[in-house]
């Protein structure tokens, strides 16, 4: 996991798909490293997003892309597979979603893939005790996941400050990510709180020139 931290990670689910390839490479142009895949079923959340061909697309505009694909989809496990063909580096489950979570991460492992757990907002860290030593990234979703574009939810913040003292107490080596909301109003506070993985969508392709957005956020979060 040789990256610069903080990392800012993309999410595609708020480009323009009739422009994806070219807004993907705009964002590795201006030095992102990571391309955050939101991927939804319909089901675990109330959207449908995209699937394995996306991502697989995407990974074709740079050898040097990062793909971090976040399955906010039921029964992860029947997924895993694909999504490792498709070029996916790190494949996050919802704790929600899997009943035999250990399990599931082990899966994910024996692809090839990082592994990472992701928390709605109504899930305590707590939730995370058994897991925290196997994984390699937490993800706290700090919306309600299936929608891009909504409001920050503040106790995030908490989160983010207890999975980094456990992470300290114990010596763990997982990175922690933040996903909803993400923009240049929380990028400090989130990087000072112990954010090493900054996901934003509609931050970065909604409002104005992509390459700009991406120069702010990070300078809001590197400073």
């Amino acid at each position: 996991m040789d990256f610069k931290l903080p990392v800012l990670a993309p999410s595609i689910l708020a480009a323009d798909f009739l422009k994806l390839g070219e807004q993907v490479q705009i964002c590795a142009d201006s030095g992102i490293e990571w391309i955050h895949c939101d991927i939804m079923d319909g089901h675990f959340v109330p959207n449908i997003s995209y699937g394995p061909a996306i991502v697989e697309a995407v990974g074709t505009v740079s050898d040097e892309l990062f793909l971090d694909v976040h399955l906010m989809i039921e029964n992860p496990d029947q997924y895993i597979e694909a999504f490792s063909d498709a070029g996916a580096d790190l494949i996050s489950v919802h704790f929600e979603a899997c009943p035999h979570l250990h399990r599931t991460i082990q899966h994910i492992r024996d692809y090839g893939c990082m592994t990472g757990v992701a928390i709605n907002p109504s899930t305590p860290v707590s939730q995370l005790e058994e897991i925290l030593s196997e994984v390699d990234l937490v993800l706290v979703m700090s919306v309600n996941p299936g929608f891009g574009g909504q409001s920050f939810i503040e106790s995030a913040f908490n989160k983010v400050e207890k999975l980094r003292s456990i992470k300290e107490q114990n010596n763990f080596s997982y990175l922690i990510e933040v996903d909803g909301g993400v923009g240049t109003k929380n990028a400090a506070k989130l990087v000072q709180s112990g954010t090493d993985v900054l996901v934003a969508g509609s931050s970065v392709f909604k409002n104005g020139n992509i390459a700009e957005n991406i120069t702010r956020i990070l300078s809001e979060a590197e400073r």
